[in-house]
C-alpha cells in the first residue's frame, strides 16, 4: 500500500504542475476516438482485450461466455498467472445477434451488450481487483469458475463466501536466483442469491448462484501481491474492501490520467492517420495499465500484463531487455506522463548495489556499473533463454556473445534519466537517480583506454548485439558523448562529484569520432571501427547517433545516406525505422515505415503486435507513439525542432510535452503548420526550428503562451474536439477492434 500511495502522490504532483498546459482538447471526445469497437464477440484468446490498473492486468475474451486471465509482474521469476476466470452465463449475451462491445479508454472499462444483457468490466484503481457487473440476466442460474493448469500446484478452497487459489514458491533454482519468495493468489466472490460452492477439481473451484431479483449480479475478483500466509483471512479482508469500494474510482483515475496527458488528433483522406492516432492512444492506455508496480510490467517488449497465453513466455520472464524498453520510456516522455517511467528507473536504481557487485566480480574489478543489457530483476547479468545455455552479460571473461560485452546500457539508462530531468526540471528526481549516472560514468572512464593517437578507445566491446568484441563500437562512442556532458551538468546542479565531472570533461575531448565506412563522399555511419566484423543480429546501429542519442540533427546528409543504405529495412516489431526517419526529417519515409511495420506485425485487434509465440508484444506500439510525437516535436541541446517530418497528406492537432515543464500545441494542415503555440514552463531563451526553416530564438517567460509562427504572445492554447469511435478501424489487413 505504501508503494502505491507514493506512486499516486508523485503522479498528482506532476499533474498539478502541467494541468493548465495540457488542457488543449475536448479530452473525453478525443480519447474516445480511439475506443476499440467489437461488432462481434472476441471468441479467441488472441482476440483478448486488455485492461489494468498498473499492477494487475487482465486479458478478456468471450470464450465460454467470458474468460479473463489475471496477470501480474511480481509473480517472479516466471511471471506466473494468478489464474483465469470463466463466466459461462454470459453465453446468451455474446451469441445474441445484436452483440456489441467497446473498450472505453477514457473510463478504463470494457462494456458489452446483447440479448437484453449488459456486462461491464473494470479493474479497480486502488485495489488489485476486477469487477464484472451484469444486468438483464433474468432468473437463469449462473456460475463462475476459477482455474489454473498443470504443472501448477495451487491450494484451492471454495465456500459460499468465496473461491480461491493460492500458491507460493521460491526463486532459488535458476542461475542468479534472488532467494526471494513469491507467489500468486486469486479469489472470486459473487453478489447474487443462493450462492454456494460446487464440488469439483480443487484446481478449479466454482461458485453457483442466481441473479438478484432485478436480474443483476456482480462478480468480484481479487489478485493481490502474494508471498504466503493465511490465504483465507487475506482474501476475506480484501474482498470486504472491494465490496465497499466506489464503482466510480477507476473512472476518476482514468479521467484524471487523460486530462494530464498530451493528446493527438490525426486525420487523412485514407484514414491511415486516424489508425495511427488510435495506436498511439492505445500505447498511452497500456503504459498506464502496466506501469504502477515496483518494476516495469513489460519485459523483452512483451505485454506481459495483458497475456491470454496462460504461463507461456518466449523470453526469460525474470529478465529485462533494455533495447525493448527504451521506446516505451521515450513515448511516455513525449506524452507528458513521465511518472509512468518510475518502474523503469527503479529497476536500475534499486539494483545499483547488485549491479556494482556484478561489475566488480565479472568486469575485472572495475569501479561503477556495467549495466547488463539483459538483466535479471535482481540486477545480475544472467541471460537464461529456454532454447540455449545461460549466458552472461557484462562479463570480461565470457566467450563472445550477443551482450557479453555490451558496455553502453548504463550510459543509455543515464541518458533517459537526464532527458526526464530536462523535461520536468525535477531536481529531486535527478538527485534520486544521479548515483546511476555517476556509476555508469565511472565504469566507462575505467574501461576506455588512451591509445597512441591520444584518443579514448573501448576494446573489446560489442556494437550492441550486432558485432562482438570489436574496436570502438558506435554505441560506446554515442554513450560517452552523451553521458559525460550529463555527468558534468548534473554534478554542477547537485553540487556533487566535482572530481568526476573534471574527469568526464577531460575525457570528452578525447572521445573518438563516429566510425564511417564507404568511399569518400559516399560514406555512411559504421557500426564500429571494425566494419567488416561478422554481424549477428538485425539492428541498424549506424543510426544510433540519430536516435536515441540525438547527436545528429535533421536533414544531415550523412544520416540520410545511412538511413537509405541501412541493412535491415522494416525488420522486427521493435524496428526503429520510423523514429530514425522522424529525427532525420524524412516525412514520407517515416510514414512508409509506420505503414510497413504495422501491416507486418500489428496482428491483434487490441493493437498489440505479434513477433514470436502466442504472447502480445507492446514494443511496436511504443515505436509508433514515439515516432508520431517526435515527428511533431523533439528537443536537443541545440533547439526545439517542430514539424520536422510530418506527412504532407496527414492533418494533425496535438499537444506535446517538451523540456522545462513546457508544452507545445501544433495544428498542421496539408503538411503546413497553421498554428504552433508554446506555453513556457521556464524563463529564458527558446531556440526553435519549424520544418526546414532557420533556427530562431525567442525570449520566453514562465507561464506565458507564445505563437511561434507569428512571434507574439497569445491568451490560451487552442482547443480541439472529437467524437467517440462508433466502428472498428482497418489498415490494409489489420484491424483495431473486430468487424462483424
Amino acid at each position: 500500500m505504501l508503494r502505491r500511495v507514493k506512486f499516486r502522490l508523485s503522479y498528482l504532483a506532476l499533474a498539478a504542475l502541467s494541468s493548465a498546459a495540457l488542457l488543449g482538447a475536448d479530452v473525453a471526445g478525443v480519447v474516445g476516438r480511439s475506443d476499440l469497437i467489437l461488432e462481434r464477440p472476441n471468441l479467441k484468446a488472441e482476440e483478448a482485450m486488455p485492461l489494468g490498473n498498473g499492477r494487475l492486468g487482465v486479458a478478456i475474451w468471450s470464450e465460454d461466455g467470458m474468460t479473463i486471465q489475471l496477470n501480474r509482474a511480481d509473480t517472479l521469476p516466471r511471471r506466473l498467472s494468478p489464474g483465469q476466470i470463466v463466466v459461462p452465463g454470459l453465453a446468451r449475451l455474446i451469441h445474441a445477434p445484436d452483440y456489441q462491445a467497446r473498450v472505453d479508454l477514457y473510463n478504463g472499462e470494457l462494456r458489452e451488450s446483447g440479448g437484453s444483457m449488459q456486462a461491464t468490466v473494470w479493474v479497480d484503481s486502488e485495489l488489485d481487483a476486477v469487477v464484472i457487473d451484469v444486468k438483464g440476466a433474468g432468473d437463469a442460474p449462473q456460475s463462475v469458475r476459477l482455474r489454473l493448469w498443470p504443472p501448477r500446484q495451487p491450494r484451492g478452497e471454495a465456500n459460499p463466501s468465496f473461491a480461491l487459489l493460492s500458491e507460493t514458491w521460491k526463486d532459488d533454482t535458476a542461475l542468479g536466483s534472488s532467494g526471494e519468495r513469491f507467489g500468486s493468489l486469486a479469489a472470486v466472490a459473487v453478489k447474487g442469491r443462493n450462492v454456494r460452492a460446487v464440488p469439483r477439481d480443487p484446481h478449479e473451484p466454482q461458485l453457483s448462484f442466481l441473479p438478484e431479483a432485478d436480474g443483476s449480479f456482480r462478480i468480484w475478483i481479487a489478485a493481490p501481491t502474494w508471498k504466503g500466509g493465511d490465504a483465507r483471512s487475506a482474501t476475506q479482508l480484501l474482498l470486504d474492501k472491494i465490496r465497499a469500494a466506489p464503482d466510480t474510482a477507476h473512472r476518476l483515475w482514468w479521467n484524471q490520467f487523460w486530462q494530464h496527458s498530451a493528446l493527438m488528433k490525426l486525420e487523412s483522406a485514407d484514414h491511415s492517420a486516424e489508425y495511427f492516432e488510435n495506436l498511439r492512444a492505445l500505447d498511452l492506455f497500456l503504459a498506464a495499465a502496466e506501469s504502477g508496480d515496483r518494476f516495469p510490467g513489460s519485459q523483452a517488449g512483451v505485454g506481459d500484463l495483458f497475456s491470454s497465453a496462460r504461463d507461456f513466455h518466449q523470453w526469460d520472464p525474470a529478465a529485462y531487455w533494455h533495447w525493448n524498453l527504451r521506446m516505451q520510456v521515450a513515448a511516455n516522455l513525449g506524452a507528458g506522463v513521465p511518472q509512468l517511467n518510475a518502474p523503469y528507473f527503479r529497476l536500475y536504481r534499486d539494483n545499483l548495489a547488485n549491479i556494482e557487485r556484478w561489475t566488480r566480480e565479472y568486469m575485472a574489478n572495475r569501479p561503477g556499473i556495467c549495466v547488463p543489457e539483459t538483466m535479471r530483476f535482481n540486477g545480475v547479468g544472467i541471460e537464461a533463454e529456454q532454447w540455449t545455455k545461460p549466458a552472461h552479460d557484462c562479463d570480461a571473461t565470457w566467450p563472445p556473445y550477443y551482450n557479453a560485452r555490451t558496455l553502453s546500457t548504463g550510459a543509455e539508462v543515464s541518458l533517459w534519466i537526464w532527458r526526464q530531468y530536462l523535461l520536468t526540471d525535477d531536481r529531486a528526481f535527478l538527485a534520486q537517480n544521479y548515483p546511476v549516472i555517476a556509476a555508469a560514468a565511472r565504469f566507462l572512464l575505467a574501461y576506455a583506454k588512451t591509445g597512441s593517437d591520444g584518443k579514448l578507445h573501448t576494446a573489446p566491446s560489442n556494437a550492441h548485439e550486432n558485432q562482438w568484441d570489436v574496436r570502438d563500437p558506435i554505441t560506446d562512442i554515442c554513450a560517452m558523448r552523451t553521458l559525460f556532458p550529463a555527468v558534468i551538468e548534473a554534478s554542477k546542479i547537485l553540487h556533487r562529484d566535482a572530481d568526476l565531472a573534471d574527469r568526464a570533461r577531460q575525457a570528452l575531448a578525447h572521445v573518438v569520432d563516429l566510425p564511417l565506412e564507404g568511399a569518400p563522399g559516399e560514406q555512411v555511419l559504421a557500426q564500429s571501427y571494425d566494419p567488416g566484423a561478422p554481424v549477428h543480429n538485425s539492428e541498424n546501429l549506424g543510426l544510433e547517433p540519430v536516435w536515441p542519442y540525438q547527436l545528429i540533427g535533421p536533414r544531415d546528409p550523412l544520416a540520410i545516406r545511412t538511413w537509405q543504405r541501412r541493412p535491415n529495412k522494416f525488420q522486427n516489431d521493435w524496428s526503429y525505422d520510423p523514429l530514425d526517419a522522424a529525427h532525420i526529417g524524412l516525412s514520407n519515409e517515416m510514414k512508409t515505415a509506420l505503414l510497413r511495420l504495422t501491416e507486418k506485425y500489428q496482428a491483434y485487434p487490441s493493437g498489440l503486435a505479434h513477433f514470436v509465440g502466442p504472447e502480445f508484444y507492446r514494443e511496436q506500439l511504443g515505436v509508433v507513439a514515439a515516432a508520431l510525437q517526435d515527428a511533431l516535436a523533439f528537443q536537443t541541446s541545440d533547439a526545439l525542432y517542430l514539424a520536422q517530418s510530418w506527412p504532407k497528406d496527414w492533418n494533425a492537432e496535438a499537444t506535446m510535452a517538451v523540456n522545462h515543464a513546457s508544452r507545445v500545441y501544433l495544428r498542421i494542415r496539408d503538411g503546413r503548420p497553421e498554428a504552433i503555440i508554446f506555453r513556457a514552463g521556464y524563463s529564458g531563451i527558446l531556440p526553435y526550428q519549424i520544418g526546414a526553416g532557420p533556427i530562431q530564438n525567442i525570449s520566453v517567460t514562465r507561464g506565458e503562451i507564445y505563437d511561434l509562427l507569428n512571434r507574439h504572445t497569445v491568451r490560451s492554447i487552442p482547443t480541439f474536439e472529437g467524437r467517440p469511435a462508433d466502428h472498428p478501424k482497418q489498415l490494409g489487413t489489420r484491424t483495431l477492434g473486430l468487424f462483424r
